[in-house]
């Protein structure tokens, strides 16, 4: 018996993921890492992981493995497997169905001693942008588990509650190009819900609603960009940069949405609706 896990099926996306490539922007390198940052290291602490151990990112449930050997799993985020927030052995031969999530959009699997793929400049995080890190996942992976590095918890249950399925309010900051836009835009920003659309994915969500109008017609030489950077492009309609945010953008940011909320909207399903609290004022 070998410390594996078999991938049998994937599901609509399951990729490798950690605490990502911090540091390397100047490189042109993003960060990438867990969507949902909480909700994976939770699953890596209950499990004695270290917190930015590598996980596997399931979108919208339906993955299948099988263990190789005795391990010990637990899942996180979206609830869809009876092993949620809570570490239960998984024997050699047995295997781990994740159901649809009735709310939320992805669950964390960790694995005591971490999925051991290679690392990629440091990380085993899947940056779908840059297409750096491990491929996403296909039926047939074998993935490699590490050995435990640290003893278990001693927790049996987090008590967490599930991402929600109705309406999320988070918090926003003004951006460095608020004064692009009007004053009338900065408040339909913060006054009015924005529809998760269809095109979202792990580098941002894309969202619907009031077209925000500029009030300058031009166009700016790139700038840094960051996770929770809302851009907002010539449609008018903004988006809301996830993990996998590329590291520079040309379009004006009005606002940030406040780095502690922004693991929350990596749970919001397309059709979710998404408001702004604060103040976009332009300068």
């Amino acid at each position: 018996m070998t410390r594996t896990l078999t991938v049998l099926a994937t599901g609509p996306l399951t990729t490798v993921q950690d605490g990502g490539r911090p540091g390397q922007g100047a490189l042109g390198v993003g960060r990438s890492g867990a969507v949902d940052r909480a909700a994976a290291r939770l699953a890596n602490r209950l499990v004695g992981n270290d917190p930015d151990a590598a996980v596997l990112e399931v979108t919208l449930g339906g993955l299948v493995l099988r263990a190789g050997a005795d391990l010990v799993v637990t899942t996180t985020g979206a609830r869809c497997s009876v092993a949620h927030n809570a570490p239960v052995p998984l024997r050699a031969g047995a295997e781990l169905r994740l159901g649809l999530p009735p709310t939320g959009l992805r669950t964390y699997v960790a694995v005591r001693g971490g999925i051991a793929v290679e690392p990629v400049l440091g990380s085993r995080s899947t940056d779908l942008l840059s297409g750096l890190g491990p491929p996403v996942l296909s039926p047939g992976d074998v993935l490699p588990v590490g050995e435990p590095t640290a003893p278990m918890p001693g927790v049996d249950l987090a008590p967490v509650p599930d991402p929600p399925g109705d309406e999320a309010t988070v918090r926003v900051l003004p951006g460095p190009r608020a004064d692009w836009f009007p004053a009338e835009a900065a408040t339909a920003l913060t006054t009015t819900s924005w529809e998760v659309t269809g095109e979202s994915n792990r580098i941002g969500l894309r969202l619907a609603g009031v077209a925000l109008e500029r009030t300058r017609t031009g166009e700016l030489a790139s700038e840094g960009m960051v996770r929770g950077a809302l851009q907002v492009p010539p449609s008018g309609q903004p988006v809301l940069f996830l993990a996998d945010a590329p590291v520079t953008g040309g379009y004006p940011v009005i606002g940030y949405v406040e780095d502690a909320d922004v693991d929350r909207c990596g749970q919001l399903r397309p059709g979710q609706t998404l408001r702004f609290r604060g103040a976009v004022v332009p300068r």
